[in-house]
């Protein structure tokens, strides 16, 4: 298994100018990771390919593995014009992990306001992220690429509806990024889904979240679940979820890959993503 950080766990730093993505891959070989995940928030790498090649150079000078290629991506379009224009605008973006040299890529399939994911809506749109996953996937597939779908952004973000998908598509290259803390946002017991979909994983997020019930608001800096629950990003074994039980379920599973932090606390990036990664091993060795 290899311990290491999502970019994203030093997003703070980069909002605020103190790092850019070659400081932030730096910062991540020296706090002694083994890969780094790469998302490219705020930066056009399709438009930029000098900085892509700058990024996979740094990381080979540094024997730091680059892992995953995380992006967004919405296929509800109702214009089908406009479908086209985001199948291939993430196609462009495979051409980027392949050129970062990543074997791996997550994409989101779906944005859509809390109020209107219900189940109808989701089997609504069913047809359609499955088109779109399935022709990406087979773009990606001669470049050993594999692409995956995230439980993340409420629609497709209960382990369910992120099977139903993966079964939908139908393609050996087509996974899940298993997030260990998003299922809470649609209020799931994050160990029983762990159990489900860790399977069909070709990545895994560890993340961690303090949780308080909907008639107990915390105040600022807290973000609510599909059913008005509170969450808030924490270090890694610090928060509500029971990380002990969950890496000792992936560790007694086939999954033999990455594991990424996630860091989104709101105490100091550099600090927080640092005691993240050295608790996410520490607590794999002790279960």
């Amino acid at each position: 298994m290899k311990f290491g950080l999502s970019t994203y766990s030093l997003q703070q730093a980069i909002k605020s100018g103190k790092m850019d993505i070659l400081g932030v891959v730096k910062w991540i070989a020296d706090a002694g990771a083994d890969h780094a995940e790469i998302v490219p928030l705020g930066l056009k790498l399709v438009n930029d390919l000098d900085l892509v090649d700058q990024i996979r150079e740094l990381a080979e000078s540094l024997h730091l593995e680059l892992s995953n290629y995380a992006i967004g991506a919405n296929f509800l379009c109702d214009d089908p014009h406009e479908f086209e224009q985001e199948i291939e605008r993430v196609m462009r973006e495979v051409d980027v992990a392949r050129r970062l040299g990543i074997c791996l890529m997550r994409h989101d399939v779906a944005w859509l306001p809390v109020e209107k994911t219900s189940i109808d809506q989701f089997q609504t749109h069913l047809a359609k992220m499955t088109d779109a996953c399935a022709r990406i996937a087979d773009y990606a597939r001669p470049y050993g690429i594999t692409t995956s779908i995230e439980n993340h952004g409420y629609f497709v973000q209960a382990s369910d509806r992120v099977q139903q998908l993966i079964h939908a598509v139908n393609r050996p290259n087509f996974k899940t990024t298993v997030d260990v803390g998003n299922f809470m946002c649609v209020d799931e017991d994050p160990v029983v889904a762990v159990k489900k979909n860790i399977p069909y994983a070709s990545m895994v997020h560890i993340k961690d979240f303090y949780k308080r019930p909907k008639d107990k608001n915390p105040g600022a800096g807290w973000f609510t679940t599909t059913y008005g629950n509170y969450l808030r990003g924490s270090i890694i074994g610090q928060g509500d979820i029971d990380l002990w039980t969950i890496l000792k379920t992936i560790k007694n599973s086939s999954y033999d890959g990455f594991l990424s932090i996630e860091f989104e606390g709101m105490e100091e990036c550099t600090v927080g993503a640092k005691i993240s990664l050295d608790n996410a091993r520490r607590i794999y060795d002790e279960v």
